[in-house]
């Protein structure tokens, strides 16, 4: 099992979320779709070369940004992260991937 952790912008957050579920992400037992988010701010400056969904190059850009976490199965990480990074507006989306163990 992994857990996953994303940011991205209020304009997207349904959209990404729902392409992780599709891809198998937020499976919990016998729930689906489960996941945690807040808001938060954001900050990155685009350096030349980049092509911003939001801002401008070489300016600094703060911005309201959610941070999702959900878990995913092993079998189902890589499909997840692609579908991620598909559905996601930004150039370079940052995300985590973290391995989880079971303690009993």
């Amino acid at each position: 099992m992994y857990k996953l952790c994303f940011y991205v912008p209020d304009t997207h957050l349904e959209s990404v979320k729902q392409a992780v579920f599709q891809a198998g992400g937020g499976r919990i037992g016998d729930y689906d779709q489960c996941c945690w988010q807040v808001l938060g701010e954001g900050q990155f400056r685009a350096l030349p070369g980049s092509a911003p969904f939001i801002g401008e190059v070489d300016r600094l850009q703060r911005l309201p940004e959610w941070k999702v976490e959900l878990v995913v199965a092993d079998a189902s990480i890589r499909a997840v992260v692609d579908a991620l990074k598909r559905a996601h507006p930004y150039e370079t989306p940052a995300f985590d991937v973290w391995r989880l163990e079971t303690l009993d």
